[in-house]
């Protein structure tokens, strides 16, 4: 039996709440798994093992880049399924206790890739598994379904974008397909079921801001290592080949000893990269799941979004270079690309809708609940861009997040 806005708020006040997440070794999902644990709600997490480490063994490296010992965290249980398969893949025995100890379910596991040639394995994803975690979620006693959504369910849009369901067939890429048609079917379902839900539907989200540590560098980051790989190249080519290659492709290095990149990055008119620290959305969520109690869609964006200018200011400035610059398409028309901008384009065009962006997205109902709790977004200053861009290179982008760590002598996540 669904329970009522009165029962839930005593159930919450008394942590008497056990939460099911899935994703929990994912950037959103452990962040999320790890903010509810701390608030001291009961936690489960559905997980699956790789060919190299057990459920269990997943978690408990995530959760240790937290500073949490799962050995001595009694609110945590790790459950070892997968969300591909019906039951989980889990005995009836055990998917029955998972369906009678659900309260509350946050679905965070995706599937993030763009890359159309993964269009089997990201809907198998993003739309067949949610299938699976709806029949366990409208199966037992569960009264509420927290879906981590994307912003740009919206799809290819120039303008404003409701924060509501809006029907729509064209997508910049199969991620933002298969996420509206994942969003679709958990509407649907929990109408029918009669399930309470919140969709919660974030731009993109980078490290902390505070902080500046992430344990996910794709995104904001990715542009950003793109360009710092070029730099790399042609640098140690100067250094140590007589620089023919860097010379061919207009790389130089400048007096002071900075190096010259001649790239030139097509901008929008008047738009931009629509980010948010993972601090923020995590305080956005919490603050939407305590008032919004019989649920509803919210988007969790930035209203300033970065000028793709000012990301290649913060860059250069950084990492000691100079010649980028954002141009408008004619620009690029009127003089050609260089062979350096060919190839970076390249590398870049995955991205490059999301760094010249026109989207605006409607934040009405977002901005109600978060004036009230005090919550506000951090643009992206170059401050907060350096501490997350120091971190990552720090982790050399992943690679070295877990080597710290004694108990981990295989790859990253």
């Amino acid at each position: 039996m669904r329970k009522s806005r009165r029962e839930i708020v005593e159930k919450r006040a008394r942590r008497d709440v056990t939460f099911l997440v899935t994703g929990a070794t994912g950037f959103i999902g452990s962040h999320l798994a790890v903010e509810l644990l701390n608030r001291g709600y009961r936690v489960m997490l559905l997980c699956r093992p790789n060919d190299d480490l057990t459920a269990t063994q997943r978690v408990a490296r995530v959760f240790r880049w937290f500073g949490i010992d799962l050995g001595q965290t009694s609110r945590l249980e790790v459950i070892e399924g997968f969300i591909d398969q019906p039951l989980f893949g889990l005995t009836k025995e055990k998917y029955d206790r998972l369906v009678r100890e659900t309260d509350e379910l946050f679905h965070c596991a995706a599937d993030t890739s763009f890359a159309e040639r993964k269009r089997t394995r990201i809907e198998a994803t993003n739309v067949t598994s949610v299938q699976n975690v709806l029949d366990l979620a409208t199966a037992g006693s569960c009264y509420f379904f927290h879906h981590v959504s994307t912003a740009y369910v919206a799809g290819k849009k120039s303008g404003y974008c409701e924060e509501a369901w809006v029907e729509t067939q064209d997508f910049t890429n199969v991620y933002e397909e298969t996420k509206h048609k994942g969003e679709r079917a958990v509407l649907e379902a929990c109408s029918k079921a009669g399930l309470n839900l919140n969709i919660y539907r974030p731009s993109i989200v980078y490290g902390n801001s505070e902080t500046g540590r992430s344990t996910r560098f794709n995104a904001l980051y990715y542009p950003v290592k793109t360009v710092l790989y070029f730099k790399d190249i042609y640098k140690l080519d100067i250094e140590e080949n007589e620089g023919k290659n860097a010379e061919n492709m207009g790389v130089r290095v400048n007096d002071g000893g900075s190096i010259h990149l001649p790239i030139r990055v097509e901008k929008g008119d008047g738009g931009g990269l629509n980010v948010i620290p993972i601090d923020f959305f995590l305080k956005a969520c919490m603050a939407i799941m305590e008032e919004s109690l019989d649920g509803d869609i919210f988007h969790i964006v930035n209203n300033e979004p970065t000028m793709l200018a000012d990301l290649i200011d913060y860059t250069q400035t950084l990492f000691d270079i100079n010649g980028m610059r954002a141009v408008r398409k004619e620009d690029l028309e009127v003089v050609p690309k260089n062979a350096l901008e060919t190839v970076v384009h390249a590398y870049l065009d995955i991205y490059s809708p999301y760094m010249r962006d026109m989207r605006i997205f409607g934040t009405e109902k977002v901005d109600a609940i978060l004036s009230r709790k005090g919550v506000t977004c951090p643009k992206l200053d170059y401050d907060i861009f350096e501490r997350c861009m120091r971190y990552a290179v720090q982790a050399d982008w992943g690679n070295k997040l877990f080597e710290n760590d004694p108990a981990d002598s295989q790859s990253p996540l």
